[in-house]
Order: C-alpha cells, then sequence, then structure tokens
C-alpha cells in the first residue's frame, strides 16, 4: 500500500505541474507577475488585454482607464506573459482613450519623470507605436510622451524607442520630433519580449528585456544641412539628454497607432500582452525585475 501511494505521489505532482503550466499560458498566468507590477510604487495604469474584442480594455491601478477598440476590432489570442492572454494588432484597428478621460495619465512637467514598459511580439514589418499621449499632426503636433518599436528616421531603425516633447511641435530646426532615445539592443521578430523607456526630466534611456545599454555619440541621419547643423547633428541615441521636460498637450492616449498629417499611422502589428505606465522614472534594477514577467510563463 506505502508502495503505492509513493508511485502516485509523484504522478499526482507532475499532473498538477501539467495543469498551472497550461493554465499559465492559455489563461490564466501566475499572478504574482501582475502583483509585481501593482506594488511598485508610481503605477498609474497597468493593461494586461485579457478582455475579448469588442470589449473595453481596462486597467489596473488609480483607474480602470477603458481603452475603446477604434477603425474595427483587435481579436484576443490564448497567449500572453500577464493575464494569459493578448491583444492581436495588424488590421489598422488601435485602442483610445479621450484626452478628457485620461486622468493621471496626463504626466507632465519641467522635472517630471515617466516610465513606459509594455510586453509585446513585434512582427518586425514597420514602425509600431506601443502606447502614450502622441499626436503629431492635430494643431501643429500634441506629442507628449510615447513608446515606440522602431523609429528608423533618426537612428533608431528596429530598436525600442521612447519620445518624449515638451512643445508637441516638431524639434526645430528640423521637420520631425527627433528627440527620442533609441536602445542599444534591436527587437527580434515574432519573439515575446520586454520594451520600455524612462524619463527623469533630464534623460530618456530605452531599455529592451529591462537592459539598459548606451549608445556611443554618433552621426543622426537626415541631420545634414539644416541652420546650425551644416556637418548634421552628433549625439548619444541611449541616454538622449533632453531637459526641456513634457508638456500638457491635450492629445488622447492611444495604444497601436498615432495620429499622423495622412491619418492614423505608425500602426503597430503583433500582440500586445501587457502595457504599464508609471508617473515616475524606475530606475535600471527595477525595470530588470519587472521585465522579467514573460519569463515566468515560458516566454
Amino acid at each position: 500500500m506505502k508502495k503505492a501511494l509513493f508511485m502516485i505521489r509523484p504522478y499526482l505532482m507532475f499532473c498538477l505541474l501539467t495543469m498551472w503550466v497550461g493554465s499559465a499560458v492559455y489563461g490564466q498566468a501566475p499572478k504574482r507577475s501582475i502583483k509585481k507590477l501593482l506594488s511598485t510604487k508610481g503605477l498609474v495604469a497597468l493593461w494586461d488585454f485579457k478582455e475579448q474584442e469588442g470589449q473595453p480594455r481596462k486597467a489596473w491601478g488609480m483607474e480602470d482607464y477603458p481603452l475603446q477598440e477604434q477603425n474595427g476590432t483587435l481579436p484576443r489570442i490564448n497567449e500572453g506573459p500577464l493575464s494569459g492572454y493578448s491583444a492581436l494588432f495588424g488590421n489598422k484597428a488601435f485602442l483610445s482613450l479621450p484626452n478628457a478621460e485620461i486622468g493621471k495619465l496626463n504626466i507632465y512637467g519641467k522635472n517630471q519623470g515617466v516610465t513606459v514598459v509594455a510586453w509585446v511580439k513585434w512582427t518586425g514589418e514597420q514602425t509600431g507605436f506601443v502606447g502614450g499621449i502622441w499626436n503629431e499632426y492635430q494643431d501643429g503636433g500634441k506629442r507628449q510622451y510615447g513608446l515606440f518599436v522602431s523609429l528608423p528616421y533618426y537612428n533608431g531603425r528596429n530598436q525600442v524607442c521612447g519620445h518624449i516633447s515638451f512643445t508637441g511641435k516638431p524639434t526645430p530646426p528640423f521637420p520631425y520630433s527627433i528627440d527620442y532615445s533609441a536602445s542599444e539592443q534591436t527587437v527580434p521578430a515574432n519573439e515575446w519580449c520586454c520594451v520600455a523607456f524612462t524619463y527623469d526630466g533630464q534623460y530618456i534611456r530605452s531599455y529592451f528585456n529591462g537592459i539598459f545599454k548606451a549608445r556611443t555619440p554618433e552621426l543622426i541621419d537626415h541631420t545634414k544641412g539644416f541652420e546650425g547643423y551644416p556637418e548634421g547633428l552628433t549625439q548619444s541615441k541611449n541616454p538622449y539628454y533632453f531637459p526641456d521636460g513634457m508638456g500638457n498637450n491635450g492629445s488622447d492616449f492611444t495604444v497601436g497607432a498615432v495620429l499622423l498629417k495622412a491619418g492614423m499611422g505608425n500602426f503597430f502589428k503583433g500582440q500586445i500582452g501587457g502595457l504599464a505606465v508609471f508617473d515616475r522614472a524606475l530606475s535600471n534594477a527595477k525595470l530588470k525585475k519587472l521585465s522579467t514577467a514573460f519569463l515566468e510563463v515560458g516566454y
């Protein structure tokens, strides 16, 4: 009898482990991932994308900040690092919260910090806006803060890019806003990873899987011949020095797209399984810990 019980116990343990792994990957990720994020000081909102398509995506945190689908629906995929689910972007649909409802997401000020963290599986096809308050066209531009994957025009191709603006408009004398950090590491296609940036009122820093790597000063593409820059602009893209602060520029909070001159664009293609916004610049150590949430379910 004792021998039989001894043999049954390992089998039961195997079954329980199998059930846990299955639930983690297909719908019920370990709660410690979300608890770790919720217990982090400065959290404003955390979306885990557990809702079905057609439903508002609601946040944990200060408010539920319900993101509404625009220009179509976003299918829910049974795979994701936080809730076990993710939203599939790629049909030019996106999520939006009107400026009048963004509340504490309206992070701005001369010395104000911000952090945006996301868990994504990007297709690698094009520039993709992940999330933030970023509008490149209305009233000459209402940029504020935004997380992108791949901004190639100013040395950010296939990299994690954190964008900050004070005026909301292009960076003089250039035609577009140049004020973004770009990670030294590139973002792989079709792999779950953590992308993030921080801003502490002085420097913008981009992180890949929780790791910050500095870039040496380099000549920035498309900057030659402008007033004051006959030979072009040389600077470091990570960290990126930007002491101006963030403006209070009145745009909506969007996920997956931004408003351009031709309409909504910079559509993210792939899956987003988590998005968090903090009203301070998180430390390197804290970002490294938070970024590993996706490793807890085998991604």
